[in-house]
């Protein structure tokens, strides 16, 4: 009786438990789940922590709690709340200055406890041992607004003026003539060179380079703002290729002295010269990659002719502006491009890394401070991506890199004295790094194809020997602690099948790797309509052995709807060294095409692959890929989608264009071989072309022209702008822009 009983009870039991989930019972995606701008869009992307480095110390920042991490064991010990910091800020009160939340908190100074914590009407130091505000920034909020930890100035721009505020309050103005045309303290040479801020302060913030960039000689695109009662003018200054270029020139300001100087460049010797912009001019007109001497008295740049193809590393005398002397040189037939600023080694002050691909791929390089090479400190067919920084105690570089696998990103320290690279990260898949003010410790950010997202923290001195790391192995054993291991946030949805591959390039010889989505339900045995989203240009790549293999969700959504995608890095993308990318010198699109119907030639060898109906995407550079394709291929693609597309490369902008294409004048050619214009007759499938109706980055001028053209070639493309928006579309008017793309394809492919 009593089994009888127990085998009634263990049935009812079984019979209650909850059923496992089948693909079928799965909730299916919208565009607001998976688009940025999305309703839903936050609540599936994988768990995080915000950490921050309080010198070797780990913190972990929240909305309203600040905690410190202990590196060997993981356990958070609470520092602060938010209504701390409040409480402390009494005096702010009055003022309502509150701080609202503590996700940006920074810890700037590594033996003091003090954190830094602001909005925009504030910015305050507040020792959170003591309780109380020790320093307050009333100017914050201003643009280009940046601050020096160590003299507590901050730079800003104002009504077009460059200011520095004092760490006591006081305003030093630094110039009068700012205006739309005379530009102070931001952003030149429209972010090319690795550019993106216009101010750089001394190690001892004592002294502020800054750019001034003279745009007066650049002709206004004539964009429209459309939401007045009555439309307004609202120009951008675009200066297209072979046309007259902004004229830019490096001040110093000094603190003590309260003086402006130039530094002497070529351009400020020939002011007239830049201005005319001549292509065939050797005169240097792009500055860039500024950089200090530890000892404050010497500015570094990189000089740059307007052909892109000769670049000089200079030094300046801070106090003088005078030339001091050219550190290095190096040219090329095609072109060469500074990315990144020297960096002074912190344990000897005469000897610096710079990072060149002169010898195929980029890789790190110790000079002395008079421009001695002394010796080339990485080799190798891959490429350095990101020094991270220091380890002083070890005389050692971090840095993340490629040499295990292009699609493979690790983390590696390499000593400085004797070239020993050590592996830290092992885990297959793609490793950010974050390092600790000594170098001491890094926060690793991992991911893989399979795993959304893992975070440790690890000494920057362990690891396995390069090569020698074993698949998915894990840190060494006691060398790091996982502090994160994020489930699956789409667990509870029907997902895609995620594949990755590679194919030959149209060189046959050069392997290109490649990205495929299916449908969950995937029958080989079925047709599938199968749409190619290409990028295809330069200092982009779009597959990765991150999770999903770096799949964008709009592809989940086409899955979910029944197709394939197909995602392929042509010759061009990044992060496979020079010749690779520069393979399409003077050419754009066409060997990036080649490479592109490769990928085509495998869909068509799929029995799966419906080759009847293949479609075609990509959004700028990919634009102008999609519409390439969709006319010298007209009878391959059934539909396409075009979005902020460049049509013809003369009307693109001076730097970006003529370091790929040389300047119309130089190659007519080319250009005439790469424009979309006279191509307009050859479309025959259905193209939708969309613009931001106010892009300032390919502006409308592009797909208006290509619209003229197919008026008088007779030929019918689809059109749809959005009024205000710039190139890519903000907020839930990209959720709006993802669902035309898909209804396009919906309506002419399926």
């Amino acid at each position: 009786m009593k089994t009888s009983r127990l085998l009634a009870a263990l049935l009812v039991a079984i019979l209650t438990l909850p059923l496992p989930m089948t693909a079928q019972d799965k909730k299916l995606f919208t565009l607001e789940d998976l688009n940025f701008g999305g309703n839903n869009y936050r609540n599936l992307q994988p768990e995080n922590k915000w950490l921050t480095w309080w010198g070797d110390q780990l913190i972990r920042t929240d909305v309203e709690e600040c905690f410190l991490i202990d590196k060997k064991s993981g356990k958070e010990t609470r520092l602060f709340t938010l209504d701390d910091i409040n409480r402390w800020a009494e005096s702010n009160e009055a003022e309502n200055r509150y701080v609202r939340h503590l996700m940006n908190a920074t810890f700037p100074y590594p033996d003091q406890p003090i954190v830094a914590v602001g909005n925009k009407q504030a910015f305050v130091l507040i020792d959170f041992k003591a309780k109380k505000i020790v320093w307050q920034d009333s100017i914050s909020g201003q643009d280009a607004n940046d601050w020096n930890s160590t003299s507590r100035a901050t730079a800003y721009v104002e009504d077009y003026q460059l200011f520095i505020a004092d760490a006591q309050g006081k305003k030093h103005q630094l110039s009068t003539d700012g205006s739309r045309e005379v530009v102070y303290g931001k952003s030149v040479h429209r972010n090319e060179f690795g550019i993106d801020k216009g101010t750089f302060w001394s190690p001892d913030g004592q002294r502020l380079a800054f750019y001034r960039m003279d745009q007066s000689m650049v002709t206004d695109y004539p964009q429209v703002d459309i939401f007045p009662r009555e439309a307004t003018y609202d120009p951008d200054k675009y200066p297209m290729a072979g046309m007259n270029a902004h004229v830019v020139t490096v001040g110093v300001y000094d603190m003590t002295s309260g003086k402006t100087i130039y530094l002497d460049t070529p351009v400020s010797k020939d002011y007239n010269r830049a201005v005319e912009g001549s292509p065939f001019d050797n005169i240097p007109i792009y500055f860039t990659n500024i950089a200090w001497s530890p000892d404050a008295k010497t500015v570094y740049l990189f000089e740059l002719n307007r052909d892109q193809n000769d670049c000089r590393l200079v030094s300046y005398d801070a106090v003088t502006g005078k030339r001091i002397a050219e550190l290095y040189r190096e040219t090329s037939d095609k072109y060469v491009e500074p990315q990144y600023p020297i960096q002074f080694l912190p344990w000897d002050a005469d000897k610096f890394i710079l990072q060149s691909q002169r010898d195929g791929y980029n890789h790190l390089y110790i000079y002395n401070k008079v421009g001695q090479l002394i010796r080339q400190l990485t080799s190798g067919p891959w490429v350095v991506q990101e020094v991270l920084g220091f380890n002083a105690k070890q005389k050692s570089i971090i840095f993340e890199g490629n040499p295990y696998h292009p699609l493979h990103r690790q983390i590696y320290s390499v000593n400085v004295d004797n070239g020993k690279m050590t592996q830290l990260t092992v885990d297959d898949g793609v490793h950010h790094g974050d390092l600790s003010a000594s170098g001491a410790f890094f926060v690793d950010r991992h991911t893989s194809p399979t795993q959304p997202r893992n975070i440790s923290v690890a000494p920057a001195s362990g690891g396995f020997p390069v090569g020698k790391a074993p698949a998915s192995s894990g840190f060494p054993a006691g060398k790091a602690t996982r502090l994160l291991t994020a489930s699956d946030p789409w667990a509870d949805y029907q997902q895609p099948i995620f594949e990755c591959g590679s194919i030959k390039a149209a060189d046959g010889t050069t392997d290109l790797y490649y990205r495929m989505v299916k449908p969950a339900d995937f029958d080989p045995n079925r047709k599938y309509p199968t749409v190619v989203y290409v990028y295809g240009g330069p200092h982009a790549h779009l597959v990765e052995a991150s999770w999903h293999w770096n799949s964008r969700p709009w592809e989940t959504y086409m899955a979910q709807k029944g197709y394939i995608t197909f995602i392929l890095d042509n010759r061009g993308s990044e992060y496979r060294g020079r010749d690779f990318e520069q393979a399409t010198f003077r050419q754009l699109g066409q060997i990036e095409m080649q490479d592109q119907m490769q990928g085509v030639a495998y869909l068509k060898s799929l029995p799966y692959v419906d080759a009847d109906r293949l479609g075609v995407h990509g959004w700028s550079f990919g634009g102008f890929m999609t519409i390439s394709l969709m006319l010298n291929y007209p009878d391959v693609f059934k539909v396409g989608v075009a979005g902020g597309p460049v049509i013809d490369w003369k009307y693109y902008e001076v730097m970006y264009g003529e370091r790929y294409m040389d300047t119309p004048q130089q190659n007519p050619e080319g250009y005439e071989k790469t424009s979309l214009l006279d191509k307009a007759k050859n479309l025959k499938g259905r193209l939708q072309i969309i613009t931001g109706y106010n892009d300032p980055t390919v502006v409308p001028q592009n797909c208006l022209s290509f619209l003229d053209a197919c008026v008088k070639a007779g030929t019918q493309p689809d059109f749809y702008a959005y009024p205000g928006e710039g190139h890519n579309m903000r907020g839930h008017a990209s959720v709006h822009l993802h669902e035309r793309i898909t209804r396009y394809f919906e309506d002419y492919l399926r």
